[in-house]
């Protein structure tokens, strides 16, 4: 709604820095809850929802797998929303109904990411929270769910605006895919699923008021298709109290690389693969006592045949702090993806050295060989973890600054204002 200019004599509420105080209305619709988070875009979801409660008035409708606990994500998220609404998704499985669904997108006009979570459920309950409650601002999180309608409103009262958080160019991520699938039959099916997919998010950006991006990357590659889109970059971020060295934790034991990740996306399975085969050996056999830890859950049999004597896969962790503190190293040599990494800003945060790619430090605002180390082939990639093992001091002092640009850079409390700002000029311009 396009806010109507303060009567005079009685001035809209401004905080002590001049800044708008007005409590807005939010409604954040997804097709996963946000918390508890337990991998990247959840963390991304619930730092910024944790802070902009803080201030503001949010409601959640979340699309459930069958993946979550719909109990545990509800409790979660009750925390810090005043209304919680959850549908649990009879396509959010895996196995046969995956496949199935899989090969009816083939068929389909639509991509498989849209049949996905395409269900008159959740447009019926999004018709009745909408039809009982005035929002500011839908908060779309992804574009999958760009075919609801969401411009409605109690009788009377104006729609509210729609905003976009994009996390990534999906399509351009599966568009990555179609080139280096593993398979034939995957990059064929990559191929077509793409373009449809493209189409379906394009045309959700184009629809919304304002697209919010992880890094000017991303909002460089959304602008080549359309170009008059009304942008923001909101930079993931690292609960920075949370993630931070600790007198309790294990002090790094100068030997042990850790990577960690949701283990069941493609990108994270080609970082897994990539670095255990390509680059693990050289490092495994200048340092006979290092190791590999590999932390994150769901990973996949391609996965877990990789793990050996000193290569170990933990499945999911409930507390990732004491690992990263005991590390030597983080390592992200991811190959494919877009956005920013969470994991990378969370290990920043908790003060560790890391080497990464190019691609995984995209969008990081943090200088090559002060506060990380960036490195592309196998060969320099396994020589800079190698420097870290080999000298503790370089690892501390990385790690040091590394913490210091977390501080300076990624709180969420700044990312949550600096969204509230995005909020509040597409709410001061009046509707295409």
């Amino acid at each position: 709604m396009d806010p109507a200019p303060p009567a005079r004599g009685n001035p809209r509420p401004v905080d002590a820095g001049g800044v708008d105080a007005r409590r807005l209305s939010i409604l954040s619709v997804s097709h996963m809850p946000a918390s508890p988070p337990r991998f990247g875009a959840q963390a991304r979801m619930h730092g910024l929802m944790m802070e902009l409660a803080r201030r503001h008035d949010l409601t959640a409708v979340t699309l459930v797998d069958d993946a979550y606990d719909l109990d545990e994500c509800r409790r979660a998220m009750q925390a810090y929303c005043r209304d919680v609404v959850l549908v649990r998704n009879p396509y959010g499985r895996d196995g046969l109904s995956k496949r199935l669904l899989q090969l009816r997108s083939l068929v389909s006009g639509q991509s498989f990411d849209r049949l996905r979570v395409a269900l008159p459920e959740l447009q019926r309950v999004l018709d009745r929270v909408l039809g009982a409650t005035r929002f500011d601002i839908v908060n779309l999180e992804f574009p999958y769910l760009g075919h609801c309608r969401f411009r409605q409103a109690p009788a009377g009262e104006q729609p509210p605006r729609l905003i976009v958080d994009s996390h990534e160019i999906a399509y351009d991520l599966a568009r990555q895919f179609a080139a280096t699938g593993a398979s034939l039959g995957r990059r064929l099916y990559a191929g077509a699923n793409w373009r449809k997919l493209r189409r379906e998010e394009l045309a959700a950006y184009a629809g919304a008021d304002g697209v919010y991006l992880c890094s000017t990357d991303d909002e460089k590659r959304l602008h080549d298709d359309l170009p008059n889109v009304c942008t923001a970059v909101i930079p993931n971020a690292a609960d920075i109290a949370f993630y931070q060295p600790r007198s309790t934790d294990p002090a790094p034991d100068g030997r042990t690389v850790v990577y960690f990740g949701l283990l069941s996306t493609i990108p994270n399975i080609d970082a897994v693969t990539h670095f255990v085969q390509d680059i693990w050996p050289a490092i495994a056999a200048r340092h006979p006592d290092a190791r590999c830890k590999i932390i994150g859950g769901r990973p996949p049999p391609s996965l877990l045949a990789l793990a050996g004597p000193r290569v170990e896969l933990t499945g999911f962790v409930p507390d990732l702090r004491p690992h990263l503190a005991s590390a030597a190293a983080v390592v992200v040599p991811l190959r494919l993806g877009g956005g920013t990494r969470l994991k990378i800003v969370e290990a920043m945060a908790m003060g560790k050295a890391i080497v990464s790619t190019s691609l995984g430090a995209e969008g990081i605002d943090a200088r090559a060989g002060r506060d990380i180390l960036i490195e592309n082939d196998p060969a320099g990639f396994a020589d800079a973890v190698s420097r870290l093992l080999a000298e503790p001091d370089l690892a501390a002092r990385i790690g040091g600054a590394a913490r210091e640009v977390a501080v300076d850079k990624y709180a969420w409390r700044a990312a949550a204002q600096a969204l509230e700002g995005f909020y509040r000029r597409i709410l001061e311009t009046p509707p295409s």
